[in-house]
């Protein structure tokens, strides 16, 4: 009598293990396939620029003859050289300057606005407006406020006041970037702000009204600990922006006048362009990257702790 011997294969915690990420990309290989494309981008413009940075970091990049391993001796340079200070404190007055000039506006307009009965509509359209400029356009018309005959020193001077070197003067130079990114910044962040303020049930404020509340009163217990939340995470979001300050610093004044306006980004970027140090401006890059790494974690779980 002829037996068929039928062979069992183990089914194991492995083979289980397999069978289900088997099953899991069988299942879903429609969307996998349709987000690669947008994960390639993502590891090839974002990841390997990364990498290349922490790699050229500590090397002499050379394209022409090839590049060379000198371990840390970029990093000493950037600790060596007086720029990197400069660059530094420049950065942090930025920041600081971005707190106490534009960080606050989009919040007295938005609850401004959403305190209005009438032409309300028309008063979002005109603070949004400075955000639609194209840059060019914004550094021409502020060149032109800031010049020794125009409109700000010219009022100035009717005034029997002194004038005021807004571009030339190392006291004035960032103060005078930050209001002009402040002016043209402030409309998006005052619709977030607005949009979060216009959430609050307005059931609240008809009851405090009834209660006898007044307008500030309404602000102080309703409005501000209502955007709380938002108002801290902005805030987080504004100092990772500042820290990365670059464009007008370039654009208006390329660093100056006397290295005023010499960012830490502006110096990596005048490494890597004007001194085709590309070393150098990697190791810069790097220890930037750490410390918004740093800020990137708060801002995580400030938003994990308020979403539990």
């Amino acid at each position: 009598m002829n037996q068929t011997t039928v062979p069992i294969q183990a089914d194991g915690p492995q083979g289980v293990h397999k069978s289900g990420i088997y099953k899991l990309l069988r299942k879903n290989m429609w969307g996998y396939l349709f987000i690669l494309p947008a994960a390639l981008i993502f590891i090839a413009f974002l990841w390997m620029p990364i990498i290349k940075g922490f790699v050229y970091s500590f090397q002499h990049v050379d394209f022409v003859n090839g590049t060379e391993f000198i371990g840390l001796a970029n990093y000493k340079t950037v600790f060596q050289n007086p720029d990197v200070g400069k660059a530094v404190k420049n950065t942090l007055y930025y920041m600081l300057l971005g707190l106490l000039i534009g960080y606050w506006i989009p919040i007295l307009f938005a609850i401004a606005i959403s305190e209005l009965k009438k032409f309300q509509g028309f008063a979002r359209v005109a603070a949004y407006l400075p955000n639609v400029l194209p840059v060019v356009v914004l550094y021409g018309l502020w060149r032109w406020f800031y010049d020794p005959v125009g409109p700000i020193n010219a009022t100035l001077s009717q005034a029997g006041a002194d004038q005021i070197a807004f571009l030339t003067d190392t006291r004035w130079s960032m103060i005078s970037l930050v209001i002009m990114e402040s002016w043209q910044q402030f409309g998006s962040a005052m619709l977030i702000y607005l949009a979060a303020v216009l959430s609050i049930p307005r059931d609240w404020y008809e009851a405090a009204e009834i209660d006898g509340a007044g307008v500030w009163n309404r602000i102080r217990y309703i409005t501000l600990p209502s955007i709380r939340n938002l108002i801290v995470l902005m805030l987080i979001l504004q100092l990772i922006a500042t820290s990365q300050g670059l464009q007008s610093q370039l654009a208006m004044l390329d660093g100056g006048p006397n290295n005023a306006t010499l960012t830490y980004a502006l110096l990596i970027v005048k490494y890597a362009t004007t001194r085709l140090d590309y070393g150098v401006a990697a190791a810069l890059g790097v220890l930037m990257f750490l410390a918004l790494g740093g800020l990137a974690v708060v801002q995580y779980r400030f938003q994990r702790r308020e979403g539990n």
